[in-house]
């Protein structure tokens, strides 16, 4: 496979099987893909995206349900449906394994996608929590390992690399710590990208520095509601202060509540506080990822408007190759340019 380390036009000219030593990877980190599973023809994976709302997919269902569901200790497979070894397995390892028979390993298929992609112009999107970094009890513990920060270090080299997460995008570059990629946090809602021409309806696009001395630009669509956002947080923090184990995280342009560490009989209480705080603020929508709920402004605008920009920023078309767990917690888009179009 040749590669030339350098941005200006990054080319998967000849592709050849991809193993570990290449990506930089322990074999330990590679990702379980079990036997008879099954692999698009297109190799592509198309999300959709939801419509937004004040109360989101949480009001969809009871809030109870929405929060048990979003548990992994929740979501158990029949057993009668698995293998003996997969019977064996704790509850979370079940779950990833049927949903890895339905979606099978980016890695594990990496022939089959570096054929495709060959000739073209390649861009890393990558998630952070669950993705580069393991889901852990404390969110502030979720550190990124040496291995997994050298191999994404070595990723930037050839490629154009961008990490999109739901956190503050101060955050993950505080846990990140590499100075060569862009970043977009709150949800694609804080973005720090390349000095390029963009569109003209980015009117939020404004240039900045960055800690190492470099142009950047900055867009940061939700900028108004960051006082809405701030009144959030102060709200949930105090109404949440007395129920043991619960977290409020401030993410800037989204807040979210942390249950994993809080007794199931406190879920409920912590969804009505919730809910009595998103009355006052029909602008704001709430959503659920794994034992979190996710306070944001209503807009048109999340991960895949971020992947966009950041794109057109770098000059590429739009085209995603995307790889998602069901609550958006290991996201992994591959952008291959002239592959889709929209």
């Amino acid at each position: 496979m040749d590669l030339k380390a350098n941005h200006t036009s990054p080319v998967l000219a000849d592709p050849a099987p991809m193993n570990e030593s290449m990506l930089g990877l322990h074999s330990a980190m590679l990702p379980y893909s079990p036997n008879g599973a099954t692999f698009s023809p297109a190799l592509f994976l198309t999300i959709p995206r939801k419509k937004t709302g004040i109360l989101d997919d949480v009001k969809s269902v009871s809030w109870l349900d929405a929060m048990r569901a979003s548990s992994p200790t929740h979501n158990k497979v029949a057993a009668k449906d698995l293998s003996h070894d997969q019977q064996s397995s704790n509850d979370t390892d079940i779950v990833y394994r049927n949903w890895m028979l339905k979606y099978p390993s980016a890695l594990a298929s990496f022939e089959q996608i570096t054929n495709s992609a060959r000739g073209k112009r390649l861009v890393l999107f990558l998630d952070y929590d669950g993705t580069l970094s393991p889901i852990v009890d404390n969110p502030d513990n979720a550190f990124m390992s040496r291995a997994m920060r050298a191999a994404v270090k070595n990723a930037a080299k050839y490629f154009p690399t961008a990490i999109i997460s739901g956190r503050s995008r101060d955050k993950v570059c505080e846990f990140v710590r590499l100075t060569e990629l862009y970043y977009a946090g709150s949800h694609g809602m804080d973005i720090m990208g390349p000095v390029q021409p963009v569109s003209k309806d980015h009117k939020k696009c404004i240039r900045s520095i960055d800690n190492q001395g470099k142009e950047v630009i900055l867009f940061q669509p939700a900028s108004e509601f960051l006082p809405m956002i701030d009144e959030v947080l102060k709200a949930l923090i105090e109404k949440t202060k007395d129920i043991k184990g619960a977290k409020v995280e401030n993410n800037k342009f989204c807040v979210s509540v942390h249950y994993r560490n809080v007794e199931e009989k406190y879920w409920t209480t912590i969804a009505q506080y919730v809910e009595e705080v998103m009355k006052q603020y029909p602008r704001l929508r709430l959503t659920h990822g794994r034992k979190v709920l996710e306070v944001r402004p209503v807009l048109d605008w999340d991960k895949g408007k971020a992947v966009e920009f950041l794109l057109e920023s770098l000059g590429m078309q739009i085209c995603c190759f995307i790889l998602d767990s069901k609550h958006s917690s290991s996201t992994v888009y591959i952008n291959f340019n002239n592959v889709i179009r929209k």
